[in-house]
């Protein structure tokens, strides 16, 4: 049985089929999509896995329902609690209101109001906290005390990461011989559920991880060789702001080939691109993995490359392409 106390290193592929199994009844297997332009235009056959149409519009309520029904229920009579800047937040509400526990959740004040609506939508309790790590974590400690809220950590939890390493087990069973998948990274949670699974079925994919110049604190952590984590980063990539933690950097530390980033209009040039060519909506942080690959053609061209698309919860009153 996981629990908050197992350890990123502690996680093997049973965990990611044992989650799988457990959140069938929740989540969507998402499909995949392609795109002739897309490829022309990269030079590489793109495979993007759409979990901007799974459950609560984002991978990671995979995450979240692991953790919620995976919880024993002792553990989970009061409730549940995380800080996060969206996906995360309404993700677990989706899922604790699934299982009819209550879901107490920080949020930046900043965060998109689509996110916040989502999250009140399926039942979440929003606590608002400034936008940097350092008040986010400070705020969350005052809401788990006074409630005895289990805390589910938005990525730095084994219980979490298994549950993301079931996008890359569907994708894999879609899509035969890939030479590589790209993913966007913030706190890394996505990431490590991709290098865990891939590690143990499929080793000879490399798994590159995007991210925005503006908070490139993973690409640093990774030359440097340890952690370096920015308190709060300004990117239109609002899903992407968190640092590593333990648990995630054993999995980039160890299985991830590279870290690219793609500047500021890198990334909304590649979001309105998909906008307007494959006619899905995609997140900002989601668009990081496409402006790498155009960006990066001597890394991807002639490839079989899946693209994990992380989420469609887009404000649209506020799409970045458009001023004022």
């Amino acid at each position: 049985m996981l629990d908050i106390t197992t350890t990123g290193q502690d996680l093997t592929i049973e965990d990611v089929r044992a989650a799988h199994a457990r959140i069938k009844p929740y989540i969507h297997n998402t499909p995949v999509l392609t795109s002739t332009y897309l490829d022309n235009l990269s030079g590489a056959e793109l495979f993007f896995k759409c979990e901007n149409f799974q459950k609560a519009g984002a991978f990671k309520v995979r995450g979240a329902s692991n953790a919620v029904f995976g919880l024993t229920d002792e553990q989970a009579k009061n409730g549940v609690a995380t800080h996060s800047s969206g996906n995360h937040a309404l993700s677990l509400s989706y899922a604790a209101g699934r299982r009819g526990i209550p879901c107490h959740v920080v949020m930046p004040r900043t965060a998109p109001q689509a996110k916040k609506d989502a999250v009140k939508g399926y039942g979440g309790i929003i606590t608002e906290c400034e936008p940097s790590t350092t008040s986010r974590e400070a705020v969350f400690a005052e809401v788990q005390a006074a409630t005895g809220a289990e805390f589910v950590h938005p990525y730095n939890d084994a219980r979490v990461i298994a549950g993301q390493g079931t996008c890359s087990l569907e994708l894999i069973e879609a899509v035969k011989d890939l030479d590589c998948i790209v993913a966007p990274i913030g706190g890394g949670g996505m990431i490590s559920g991709t290098c865990l699974t891939l590690s143990n079925l499929a080793p000879h994919i490399k798994i590159y991880a995007a991210e925005p110049e503006q908070a490139d604190d993973a690409m640093r952590s990774f030359k440097a060789g340890h952690i370096i984590a920015d308190d709060a980063p300004v990117t239109v990539a609002d899903g992407l702001k968190v640092p590593l933690k333990e648990n995630t950097w054993h999995f980039v530390s160890h299985f991830v080939e590279d870290v690219l980033t793609a500047s500021e209009q890198e990334i909304i040039d590649a979001m309105k691109l998909t906008w307007q060519r494959m006619k899905i909506v995609m997140e900002p942080s989601c668009a990081v993995p496409l402006a790498v690959i155009l960006k990066n053609p001597d890394v991807f061209a002639g490839k079989r490359v899946g693209v994990i698309v992380t989420g469609g919860n887009v404000d649209l009153d506020k799409l970045p392409w458009i001023k004022g």
